[in-house]
């Protein structure tokens, strides 16, 4: 072939004057990284996996914006003057503090909520009280399903987030049982205490029922809030008043799967779960020990149960030992209570009650689960263990990050309020514990404080209430899978 010829020949498609040289280089690189791979034509299992990551953080950040919808609309109710006792309308430190004390079901206040809110602006907070108890989402899931009767998948995700239901195909069964246990439980501690309201204390029928309604919801929902200035100190010696609310706020911190599977497997407790197992020990060692904390502690100070007598003393230091771990109401005055009293109910708040449920802290199943690890590593065993049951390093991990990032926030937190406030160290402590717990019990300091650290307790109510892990997962902008792994080595401890 002649030169001309050569010349007149077709070009090849990468060398046309149309292909440019970098798109040239593109494609090339394009195929080069199909034939590496082995895989022509296929996509990038690393983008399949950052789209699955994304998918899953998905439900979590859901949630997080149900409550915080939740709460913005919480404040601009309250912030109505029909929300105020007086007509005036409230400050918008007042409805919003009170909004997401009630929606994290903590019971913390900045206003006296008997005498500062309407029956309008007492009828908000317990929506919203009921509300974050049984969770936005889980509403959500319970109101779609009675409407469609079948929930989609992305629902079932949503609701398995906020329930903490392991397998999607028990969501639907696991949201109509959490809608049936709240019914029960708080229709029964509602119909009690208005009997002994009415019966007992010729509380008017009418009024009767809504003092049963709301501190049975409040109760149930680990809320605290009460329609009495000094919560419940003025039945202190009524076993029928403090005994139905304990026992409401037990079972609302037990956590909605124990009981669930309390529910279906309560004649064979060798099938429990471990996470009921622990959930269950745990409460029955807390409740006594606490009780007896408080009773020896207390048993002289006239402020507290001084002036009761011995059996109204065991009522009560049994009453604070319930709510301290999880309620918030109180039968005796939390501000005349001793220091170390308060250092020992800052543990209990700090410890909380049961995972997925209405309770706050770090939860049994963390304390416990780090106690294990502990005493396994104490006795030199390489696997910790409980009920013949291997703990992974997984939920290992998961608990030692839940217990560190949340003693670190409080302490934060409890510094940066010591550094300019005129109250005492013990008295910051309690309130800062008693706010990421989502306890409520308080030494009266919390209305006294300035504005912007009301705002920092809101801020630990929010995080208490969603939890460490489940917000920094959904504020995780994207994960990074390790695809290699050190040398092992080890380093003198202690």
């Amino acid at each position: 072939m002649t030169d001309t010829h050569r010349a007149q020949a077709p070009l090849h498609p990468a060398a046309r004057p149309s292909a440019t040289p970098e798109r040239a280089v593109v494609g090339r690189a394009h195929l080069l990284g199909r034939l590496v791979s082995g895989r022509p034509g296929r996509p990038d299992p690393t983008n399949q996996r950052r789209r699955r990551e994304i998918n899953r953080r998905r439900p979590v950040q859901v949630v997080i914006l149900g409550f915080v919808l939740a709460i913005a609309v919480g404040t601009a109710l309250l912030l109505l003057p029909v929300a105020a006792a007086t007509g005036d309308h409230a400050s918008f430190v007042e409805a919003f503090f009170t909004a997401v004390s009630a929606i994290c079901v903590t019971g913390l206040v900045v206003v006296d909520t008997p005498t500062y809110w309407s029956t309008f602006g007492q009828v908000v907070i317990l929506v919203l009280i009921q509300i974050g108890g049984f969770g936005v989402m889980t509403m959500a899931s319970v109101l779609g399903l009675m409407l469609s009767r079948r929930l989609d998948l992305q629902s079932k995700f949503v609701a398995a987030t906020a329930t903490r239901t392991v397998s999607l195909g028990d969501v639907t069964s696991v949201l109509l049982g959490v809608l049936r246990t709240t019914l029960i439980v708080e229709a029964t501690t509602a119909l009690l205490l208005t009997l002994r309201w009415s019966l007992g204390y010729d509380v008017p029928l009418g009024d009767a029922a809504w003092l049963g309604v709301f501190h049975a919801v409040s109760a149930f929902n680990n809320a605290g809030f009460a329609l009495f200035g000094d919560s419940l100190m003025g039945y202190a010696a009524d076993p029928w008043i403090s005994l139905p609310v304990a026992a409401a706020l037990i079972v609302g911190g037990l956590g909605f799967p124990v009981l669930l599977e309390l529910y279906r497997q309560h004649r064979k407790p060798a099938r429990w779960s471990l996470q009921t197992k622990i959930t269950l020990l745990m409460t029955a060692v807390l409740l006594p020990v606490g009780a007896l904390f408080v009773l020896v502690a207390e048993w002289g100070n006239g402020g507290t149960l001084g002036p009761l007598s011995p059996p109204a003393k065991l009522l009560a230091a049994l009453f604070q030992s319930a709510t301290a771990r999880t309620a918030g109401f109180n039968t005796v005055d939390i501000a005349e209570m001793n220091t170390g009293t308060w250092l020992g109910m800052d543990v209990l708040m700090f410890i909380g009650g049961g995972s997925a449920g209405t309770a706050g802290g770090i939860k049994v199943t963390t304390f416990t689960v780090l106690a294990f690890a502990i005493w396994s590593e104490l006795r030199g065993n390489r696997d910790v263990s409980a009920y013949r049951w291997r703990i992974s390093s997984v939920t290992l991990r998961q608990a030692l990050t839940v217990a560190l990032l949340s003693v670190a926030l409080v302490v934060a937190s409890t510094i940066t309020i010591a550094m300019t406030s005129p109250f005492t160290l013990d008295q910051i402590l309690f309130e800062v514990v008693s706010a990421f717990a989502t306890v409520g019990l308080s030494t009266g300091i919390t209305a006294d404080l300035a504005v912007p650290y009301q705002f920092l307790l809101t801020a630990l109510m929010f995080i208490g209430r969603l939890g460490p892990i489940t917000l920094g997962t959904a504020l995780a902008m994207r994960t990074r899978e390790q695809a290699f792994r050190y040398p092992e080595t080890t380093t003198t401890i202690g």
